[in-house]
């Protein structure tokens, strides 16, 4: 079962994508969200190309676990990805995964302005990979 992650921006998305095993996630890139309905096209045809079963969306919350105005935005795209796309549209908890993905991207060496264009990708690798794990315990 193939997985694509998403990590909602307010004016673009990052995608990650699972390989076929369900084990690794990779980085896809990020595109912009608006026009909405050229991003909804882009999805779509991405989600028959690559056989995916399951679209995960990080949903923001707080440290404490409470939700903020950014979980209120991200709940309504995946009310509108669940009525628009035919396969099943799930949140995980994205708490952290900018950061993780930031961390990631300078351990690698990439200069802010690279690291600008990278971590909206990275950060929904994070956020897949944690899902990736929690199916897969003890893997």
């Amino acid at each position: 079962m193939r997985v694509l992650a998403l990590d909602h921006g307010t004016k673009r998305v990052g995608i990650a994508i699972a390989d076929p095993t369900g084990t690794l996630a990779q980085p896809v890139g990020y595109w912009p969200l608006n026009p909405f309905g050229a991003f909804m096209d882009r999805l779509r045809g991405l989600l028959v190309e690559k056989e995916i079963a399951l679209v995960l969306v990080g949903m923001p919350r707080n440290m404490d676990g409470s939700y903020g105005p950014a979980a209120q935005l991200v709940d309504e795209f995946v009310s509108v990805l669940r009525t628009a796309l035919t396969v099943p549209v799930r949140t995980w908890d994205e708490r952290l995964t900018s950061v993780q993905a930031n961390r990631l991207l300078i351990e690698g060496g990439l200069r802010r302005d690279k690291r600008k264009q990278k971590v909206d990708s990275v950060a929904a690798a994070v956020l897949l990979q944690s899902y990736l794990d929690a199916q897969h315990p003890g893997d």
